[in-house]
């Protein structure tokens, strides 16, 4: 018996549907209720798919809205449908994919995805082949609509389709899609190259094994007359080149000609998908071999491509020179994201290689779609100058010339950004000519048109490295003048670039800008009272920037002065729950941690807000977890960057951060922190607790035996920066409780042995490990020694990079006391040994004769002549450092 609906039940969902396309936010309001009562029907969602699929009177955008509120409940609930209405929607969307509307038939698709996923794929064996059956239909809508559904599904359950738990319907599915590579209508060739599309990147069994053909059929479609089926063809080829290359090989020399012409297609989106062919060329180890010959046609194309085009200039108002006036609409706010501290060591080889890559290197069109031709031309020209270097620049300089030069200012715009793109990879032969280049690109920053000026700010910061190694008067100094004024630009765009590179100068020139300072706080102060709320946050990074780079330079009364009242001011307008404090505070650690004793008049209000922003966060993750029907969960975000800054105020404060510690409950809160659920959480309060054990440990003492419970339990490098930093508290605990630690070593002991055992730990963990064993060791040297010979050797060889530095010093104390209570543990390894001691700059002198008494002891030990062979093994500079410092 078919479900037939009741006629006034019908005209009250019509209704809804009617009335939830009203922008009226009260009438939302009044529709979410009505829902909400509609659905403890259970026959309502009959309603929904009957207005969708049989309710042919009804406009279109009505029947989808019935489809789409249908497919948001089963989202919600789809396993408590009762079993016949579950049954009939099921029927309906089978029946219906032919429908004559092509939004219909979409949303049906969408519909069945939805239920698919739902686990109902292995509850509702018919639908595969139903539909792979329903291909074969005369009747167009019908095959478009089957195929509009399983392209979904294979979207969605690509995993699943490829598994047994399925009876692997591909080996029947795949074959059947690549007959339609040959079917007359461009839509159906489109959805059969997108279907199978989605298994190439797992390397679904059934499709490898018709890899041949797959690859044949989408070279007899490279030349399609439909855009849409050209870019899938270009998708297909990008995704082969990553997981099955071997066999594109044989063909790479056409395929690369092919995908020059496709870059140049005449339809953004098919030029879109070629141009990633570039991108994903760069990271195979071929590339150099197969491009070379090609890169004369490709470096043309590239550069073309990263001209805005006419609708990119009208989309980020190009014409508009000046904005600053304007207020930002909060979606134009991106979500921010804090990065919790986690503790680290100087090395020796300072800067090594700047490892955190710049995540925003391409300049930011960020009110465009966020990834454009435009942009992915720029990121292929980098990856290829950093896959070709110098070899690059013949076919780039005579284009760059012809471009920094032109009077149409896109044109130029262009050639600017080209020069940033080739920065990192073509640096050593771009030397020459940044002489002549920096002075342009400075006088590029006054451009008449602001879209010249906000690139120019970005390409600088790309050469800032080699800025700051030229003698300040020729070019720091004229470059920092003119940023300056950038900062204070009329426009938008313009203030947030040169603020972006303001703080790239600033990381690089570090203590050069120190007697720039009084100028340069001048501008960002005066940019506060200038700034709409979304470059404020940028602001507020410069000026945290700035104190990380001059450090204790920022701690004179003049300069306080200036940059704390209109910080203040911020910090007392914004409310406990507004997510602009997550810049605001981090900028607030790094200036605490600047001006150290400078920054006391205004520890108070600020630490009391960071302890109130952790209690609030925390009583309410309590009342989430016993009510979640009640209570929203909280952003833990506030705590975490609260607890960053309590670090920040601890490390710079020292001593003084007692008494505010004193009359606070901050211990407590911390308790509860360092046992949160959220790895983040921890990661912060572990800094936290280190920073606190160095300023006032006596508060922390009182607390110690139920904390390193804890701090035992996190040493788990599943989570690498919470058990690094639960590592370095260990070890300053250690060195403040001396021989009372003894009872807690058991508790952490054997975890630092293991973890500094582990293969692929990171370096960072692996030293902090090191610092923390050595320096309990230093306190409770019987405990620790017997275990010596277990971890001697990635001791020595993770601590041998590290700057001679107080960490260091406790740390190699600990491993000589050891040595005097157990030497035979480090016998097997002493090599490592005399190499991680040469690694001493300059020891104090204690130290120096602790070493010299152990190596000098080895070597009465072995006798003169074993102690010539074993040293006959060490590498000449070792040999020499040791016969130099210790005489052995």
């Amino acid at each position: 018996m078919d479900w037939q609906p009741d006629e006034q039940g019908l005209q009250q969902v019509l209704q809804l549907l009617k009335d939830s396309q009203s922008p009226n936010t009260a009438t939302q309001r009044v529709v979410q209720d009505k829902l909400k009562q509609l659905n403890q029907f259970p026959d309502f969602n009959n309603y929904l798919i009957f207005v969708l699929t049989r309710l042919k009177s009804e406009d279109e955008p009505t029947r989808s809205l019935s489809g789409l509120i249908l497919k948001n409940n089963v989202k919600a609930h789809f396993q408590s449908f009762p079993p016949p209405v579950a049954e009939f929607i099921k029927q309906e969307c089978l029946n219906h994919l032919g429908d004559a509307s092509s939004l219909i038939r979409a949303t049906i698709g969408i519909l069945i995805t939805t239920i698919a996923s739902k686990g109902e794929l292995q509850m509702w064996p018919e639908l595969l082949p139903q539909l792979c059956n329903l291909l074969n239909s005369e009747d167009y809508n019908t095959c478009e609509g089957a195929f509009g559904a399983l392209q979904k599904i294979c979207e969605d359950s690509s995993e699943l389709l490829d598994s047994d738990a399925l009876n692997r319907p591909l080996n029947v599915m795949i074959p059947k899609f690549l007959q339609f590579f040959k079917h007359c209508s461009p839509k159906i060739r489109s959805h059969a190259i997108a279907c199978v599309n989605q298994f190439i990147m797992d390397r679904a069994q059934a499709l490898m094994e018709n890899i041949d053909t797959f690859i044949e059929h989408l070279f007899a479609l490279a030349v399609d007359e439909d855009p849409e089926v050209r870019k899938n063809v270009c998708r297909a080829l990008v995704m082969l080149l990553e997981v099955r290359i071997d066999r594109l090989i044989p063909h790479m020399y056409s395929i690369i000609q092919y995908m020059l012409q496709r870059t140049q297609d005449s339809d953004e989106n098919v030029a879109l998908e070629a141009c990633e062919f570039w991108l994903t060329l760069a990271e195979q180890p071929i590339c150099k071999d197969v491009l070379t010959a090609h890169l004369v046609q490709l470096i043309p194309i590239l550069v073309h491509g990263m001209r805005y085009s006419e609708i990119d200039i009208i989309l980020l108002k190009g014409d508009v020179e000046e904005d600053e006036a304007v207020p930002d609409s909060e979606q134009d706010i991106k979500p921010r994201f804090h990065k919790s501290r986690t503790v680290t060591l100087a090395h020796e080889e300072q800067r090594d290689g700047d490892g955190d890559g710049d995540g925003d290197d391409e300049d930011d069109d960020d009110t465009l779609s966020d990834w454009n031709l435009r942009k992915c031309s720029a990121a292929a020209l980098d990856v290829l100058a950093n896959v070709f270097r110098e070899e690059l620049l013949p076919h780039l300089l005579p284009l760059l010339k012809e471009l920094l030069f032109h009077l149409e200012w896109v044109v130029k715009e262009s050639g600017i950004l080209v020069l940033g793109a080739i920065a990192e990879g073509c640096m050593q032969g771009m030397v020459p000519y940044l002489p002549e280049l920096i002075p342009h690109l400075i006088r590029c920053l006054g451009d008449r048109k602001a879209l010249v000026r906000s690139i120019a700010c970005w390409t600088l910061s790309r050469y800032a490295h080699w800025v700051v190694a030229q003698p300040p008067e020729l070019y720091l100094k004229p470059l920092m003048t003119e940023l300056l004024q950038r900062i204070l630009d009329g426009n938008k765009r313009v203030q947030e670039a040169a603020c972006s590179a303001f703080a790239t100068l600033e990381e690089e020139a570090c203590t050069e800008l120190v007697p720039y300072l009084s100028f340069i706080l001048d501008t960002l102060v005066f940019a506060f009272g200038k700034y709409q709320h979304k470059n404020l946050l940028i602001l507020y990074d410069a000026i945290g920037t700035l104190a990380d780079s001059v450090g204790h330079h920022l701690n004179q009364p003049e300069y306080i002065q200036k940059l704390m009242p209109p910080l203040i001011q911020k910090w007392n307008e914004l409310k406990d729950e507004d997510k602009d404090l997550f810049p605001l505070l981090e900028c607030l650690s790094s200036v605490a941690t600047a001006l150290q004793s400078g920054f006391l008049p205004y520890c108070e209000p600020v630490y009391q807000r960071c302890v109130t922003l952790v209690q609030k966060t925390l009583a309410q993750a309590m009342m989430y977890s016993q009510h979640p029907e009640q209570y929203e969960a909280p952003d833990k975000d506030f705590m975490i960057v609260a607890l960053d800054l309590l670090s920040g105020l601890a490390e710079g404060l020292g001593g003084h951060v007692e008494q505010l510690v004193a009359r606070s409950n901050i211990m407590t809160l911390l308790f509860q922190c360092m046992q949160d659920t959220m790895p983040e959480v921890r990661q912060s309060s572990f800094a936290l607790l280190g920073d606190l054990t160095k300023a006032c440990f006596v508060h922390v003492k009182p607390c110690i035996a139920e904390f390193m419970p804890i701090l035992g339990t996190n040493l788990n490098p599943e989570f690498i920066s919470v058990c690094n930093n639960a590592t370095w508290a260990i070890g300053e605990i250690c060195m403040q409780m001396g021989a009372e630690m003894q009872p807690y070593v058991p508790m952490v002991l054997q975890n630092l042995v293991e973890i500094i055992n582990r293969p692929n730990t990171p370096k960072t963990l692996l030293e902090n490990t090191a610092i923390t064993i050595g320096r309990l060791g230093f306190v409770c040297p019987q405990e620790v020694a017997p275990m010596l010979q277990q971890f001697i050797r990635p001791w020595c060889t993770s601590l041998r990079n590290i700057r001679d530095n107080e960490e260091k010093d406790s740390a190699f104390r600990g491993i000589c006391v050891m040595i005097g209570v157990n030497p035979g543990g480090v016998v097997q390894d002493f090599i490592f040994f005399c190499d991680a001691v040469a690694s001493w700059v300059s020891p104090k002198d204690d130290l120096r004769e602790m070493f010299y008494k152990i190596l000098h002891g080895f070597k009465a030990q072995v006798g003169d002549e074993n102690w010539q062979q074993f040293s006959e093994q060490f590498p000449p500079l070792l040999k020499e450092r040791l016969a130099a410092f210790y005489g052995v």
